[in-house]
């Protein structure tokens, strides 16, 4: 009877071992998440450093966009591939975050906090219903629909007035004409007048 290779068992048991350590693939958190909380990490502020674009709040339990036309203009490029942040905000709303001051762009959610970078991969996106639409992101949209409307009255309060700065530019033009030719009559009635004056005094000499 064998008592076997001693060698093959040893194989055999460190393979097991192996496999025992190998853990599943660590779930990753979501790229807008990681980006997010990458760019309040590194402070965000202005070209001169004068003020803060975006930051976290006092508490670290949620965040804030003090500037939100330099955050469009200057961070989102940077981050991600566009520069709307009524985009950037619909993607907040995805995954859960909420608004949470009238006064300001203010966002939170219970698992995005700082120094808590290991509690993102606990936010997951959620599921919505188009219908749906939060407070915040219909005010932003009404904003721009009113900032769109304002545009359009000005573009066509300028058309007219290009149309009226035309019509006068024509009448001026038809004016000068005029004088031209007004001009002209006076000159030939002169001219005329000065050839009998000139005529008058040949006879009388």
């Amino acid at each position: 009877m064998s008592s076997g290779d001693p060698n093959q068992g040893m194989s055999k048991s460190s393979t097991a071992g192996t496999s025992s350590s190998l853990s599943p693939r660590t779930k990753a958190p979501a790229p807008f998440l990681s980006k997010t909380y990458a760019l309040l990490e590194e402070g965000e502020e202005t070209a001169d450093g004068s003020k803060k674009i975006v930051s976290w709040n006092a508490d670290g339990t949620g965040f804030v966009v003090w500037l939100p036309a330099e955050f469009s203009e200057l961070t989102l490029p940077r981050y991600f591939k566009h520069n709307n942040f009524s985009s950037f905000i619909r993607q907040l709303n995805t995954y859960g975050f909420k608004k949470t001051s009238s006064k300001r762009w203010e966002f939170k959610h219970e698992k995005f906090q700082r120094g808590c970078k290991h509690m993102l991969v606990e936010i997951t996106r959620k599921k919505t219903d188009t219908s749906v639409f939060p407070a915040f992101l219909k005010a932003s949209d009404e904003d721009q629909v009113n900032a769109n409307v304002d545009e359009n009255v000005n573009r066509q309060t300028l058309m007219e007035e290009n149309e009226n700065l035309r019509r006068e530019k024509v009448e001026l033009q038809t004016q000068i004409a005029q004088f031209k030719a007004l001009e002209i009559k006076l000159l030939d009635c002169l001219a005329q007048h000065m050839g009998n004056c000139d005529h008058k005094e040949r006879r009388l000499c």
